[in-house]
């Protein structure tokens, strides 16, 4: 149970920093997108992306909770059996990158974005990923 209260906390702080993208907060956003050695962004998301990502992340966040008997709500027992694999699966996924500017196998490492993804962003999709496959297992 601990293990999904904190991967839901985590959902739930990642799923409210894209929905402060969506109001026009800057916390992060321009540290949060790749970018060329250049400095060009690969990526130019648009407000109803980050709105799209914020509320998966908190889906996901209560998902967890449910997982955990933590909320109560009847949903078909497949989300829960498919839930448990297809959410880590993405997160190891990103973890691992498309292999030019994201995931622990980038090309483009010496960016912002390529630091910071190095340091904290992969990491934390691979400690999500393998959060997520432990609480399946233990469950």
């Amino acid at each position: 149970m601990i293990l999904s209260i904190l991967l839901s906390v985590i959902f739930f702080v990642l799923g409210i920093i894209h929905l402060n993208w969506v109001i026009g907060g800057k916390f992060g956003f321009a540290e949060a997108l790749p970018t060329k050695e250049s400095g060009e962004r690969v990526l130019n998301p648009k407000k109803i992306d980050s709105g799209i990502v914020g509320i998966g992340l908190i889906a996901f966040g209560i998902f967890y909770l449910l997982k955990a008997d933590l909320i109560n709500f009847n949903q078909p027992d497949w989300i829960l059996k498919y839930g448990s694999w297809i959410i880590p699966s993405i997160f190891i996924l990103r973890a691992i990158g498309e292999f030019k500017y994201i995931g622990f196998f980038k090309k483009i490492k010496n960016t912002v974005f390529g630091k910071l993804d190095t340091k904290i962003f992969s990491p934390l999709c691979l400690t999500i990923g393998i959060l997520g496959i432990l609480i399946h297992l233990i469950k």
